[in-house]
């Protein structure tokens, strides 16, 4: 009986501890600091999540020129090093958007200059189709072209000018955004991987600098791989382009190396798609013809042969889990997703392959020993007794 009247009495006294007045306060302001911080997280991500999102996509840029940096930073100092290799992607760039320019205003003048005999042909195929007699004056003439209608299309056309021109604005001003932080996480990649780590104990610190060099090395080289695939693409069909006469053939060479390898599962189809217009909108629309069959042919030649052989000691993933990752990206993040899909893809896995449990396979599982290959193998080691 007084066992049960001791633990009765010690519920109570800790009833009446956690009811006290001033631990009720401080549970009560503790909740409210909670609440707070949670309001101040989703204030945070929802007004700043596109500063976020320009950060992180710096980081990764700044892990793929880290082989380049880091070569160069053994003879100059590292900010040096990282303006160097920024400013010849940008060279790159402006010689690239250059070239493609040039490309575009020929393009668009061309179809410009040839609207009027396309609608000529146009009209005269539907008069010769079904009978009739329409003339380019009279459908001009149908149209109500009165100035305050003028007025409306100017003022709308105006109104679409000045939106361009703003999201111009923006995206130049998140450019040079992007550009700063590129080299500050760059030029202080060192510094900041030993900052992150000294924020854990010294048990994570390992598996943190481990997440961190698996994550740019991954990056580095898939960044690497796309580059010499770029290279080679826009390098044999530069030559094609030049052989068979095609116009443009440099802008349009650069055009396909660079999208068929840097945007993911569907670049190889966009890629050529310009090609293929330019050559059938040509004096000579036969050429299209040609550049839609060497495309097929190179894709063919690449894939079985150049690039199983570079991807593999680059980031060695699948390509059935490549394309689900793309389509992952993309649907959570659009463009960027898709292009940082697969280096996050092969760091997991890397993360995974060095911290899984792996067991032993039962003997049912192993695979197979084709029997034909052991009869060779006991034929050769026949002949060479």
């Amino acid at each position: 009986m007084r066992a049960n009247d001791r633990r009765v009495t010690r519920a109570d006294l800790g009833t009446r501890m956690l009811l006290d007045p001033g631990n009720v306060w401080r549970i009560g302001w503790v909740v409210i600091a909670l609440i707070a911080l949670v309001m101040v997280l989703r204030f945070v991500l929802g007004q700043g999540s596109s500063l976020i999102f320009t950060i992180v996509m710096a980081w990764f840029a700044s892990l793929a020129i880290e082989p380049a940096v880091g070569r160069l930073a053994r003879r100059m100092p590292r900010g040096a090093a990282t303006g160097l290799v920024m400013l010849g992607v940008v060279l790159f760039l402006v010689v690239f958007v250059a070239l493609f320019g040039q490309l575009v205003v020929e393009q668009v003048a061309n179809l410009v200059r040839s609207v009027p005999s396309l609608a000529e042909d146009g009209l005269a195929w539907v008069n010769a189709r079904f009978g009739t007699d329409y003339r380019i004056e009279d459908l001009v003439s149908h149209i109500d072209l009165s100035p305050e209608r003028a007025a409306g299309v100017a003022s709308q056309l105006a109104g679409g000018v000045l939106a361009v021109l703003g999201s111009i604005a923006g995206a130049v001003a998140s450019f040079f955004m992007f550009a700063l932080f590129l080299f500050y996480l760059s030029a202080d990649g060192p510094r900041l991987r030993r900052w992150i780590a000294s924020l854990f104990p010294p048990r994570v610190q390992e598996t943190t600098v481990v997440v961190w060099d698996t994550t740019a090395e991954k990056t580095g080289r898939y960044v690497a791989a796309r580059v010499v695939l770029a290279a080679v693409n826009a390098t044999a069909s530069g030559i094609v382009f030049v052989v068979i006469g095609l116009p443009s053939w440099l802008a349009l060479a650069l055009w396909t190396g660079l999208v068929a390898q840097f945007v993911p599962a569907i670049g190889t189809y966009i890629a050529i798609v310009l090609p293929v217009l330019v050559g059938l909108l040509s004096p000579n629309p036969w050429l299209g013809v040609i550049v839609l069959a060497w495309a097929v042919l190179y894709q063919q030649v690449e894939n079985l042969t150049i690039e199983p052989r570079i991807s593999a000691r680059a980031v060695n993933v699948h390509p059935a889990v490549s394309f689900a990752s793309v389509i992952l990206g993309t649907a959570m993040f659009g463009v960027a997703g898709a292009l940082l899909a697969i280096p996050v893809v092969a760091m997991l896995l890397s993360l995974l392959d060095l911290y899984r449990t792996r067991y032993e396979l039962l003997p049912e599982l192993e695979e197979p020993v084709d029997a034909t290959a052991l009869r060779d193998d006991d034929a050769s080691d026949d002949g060479d007794g």
